[in-house]
């Protein structure tokens, strides 16, 4: 179990979480603190009020980390200009049997696979991201706008890994993305102002209701859609 007790910053404000073996969604205003939540929660923003399985991933390294927790940023940072993707997922298979092709077959995107990484697009450099994550095979993997500039034939392939139970074990979505986050199922937390307001299932979050009540009236469902009511 993941779980974080009073923990507060100059953003976040006194945020509590037990997260089971099991999916979550993180949605909320921008600035409302995902990303430094996710960063605390990955061991990235050292803390003593996290652990996992009563480990804290602040104090572990190498597979001892590799094994628990893994973030995947919204954008691929690349200190070594020269290497190709093929490389760049290798060091990703720390800890697992998987075979890269496979991986990036399941992705459609087997094409990159001798490409620079300085080289690729946002769009492709986030779906390498998500190969990396399926080799990394953490317990818990967090993931920062997954889907951002995609287009939507490779919205569809990201759809396929964050919905398949099998491919990777637990998973913490950052997201704007409302539809998505719809179609997901999964279970959902609300931050606003640094602070956790609401917590609880998809059929909840996605109630008319509720949406009214968070968005001001802005955010429909539509023919088992979620739109923008201009």
């Amino acid at each position: 179990m993941l779980k974080i007790n009073n923990y507060s910053n100059y953003i976040l404000k006194d945020i509590s979480l037990e997260i089971d073996e099991k999916n979550l969604i993180i949605l909320g205003e921008n600035g409302a603190g995902k990303t430094t939540l996710a960063k605390v929660l990955a061991g990235l923003v050292k803390s003593t009020c996290v652990n996992i399985n009563n480990i804290n991933p602040s104090n572990v390294f190498d597979t001892n980390k590799v094994s628990l927790i893994n973030y995947i940023p919204s954008h691929l940072d690349i200190f070594d200009e020269f290497i190709s993707v093929s490389d760049y997922l290798k060091l990703s298979n720390i800890s697992s049997t998987k075979n890269i092709n496979d991986v990036l077959s399941y992705l459609d995107i087997s094409y990159l696979e001798d490409k620079l990484c300085k080289n690729l697009s946002s769009g492709q450099a986030q779906l390498v991201m998500c190969a990396s994550s399926i080799l990394h095979n953490a317990l818990y993997t967090i993931f920062d706008e997954p889907t951002s500039n995609l287009d939507p034939s490779h919205i569809k392939n990201v759809f396929k890994l964050l919905s398949n139970n099998e491919k990777l074990k637990n998973k913490i979505i950052i997201s704007h993305d409302l539809n998505l986050s719809y179609k997901l199922k999964y279970d959902i937390i609300y931050i606003k102002d640094g602070k956790i307001t609401f917590r609880g299932t998809s059929n909840e979050f996605f109630s008319q209701n509720n949406l009214d009540e968070i968005f001001d009236g802005s955010v429909k469902i539509i023919q088992d859609n979620i739109v923008v009511d201009f």
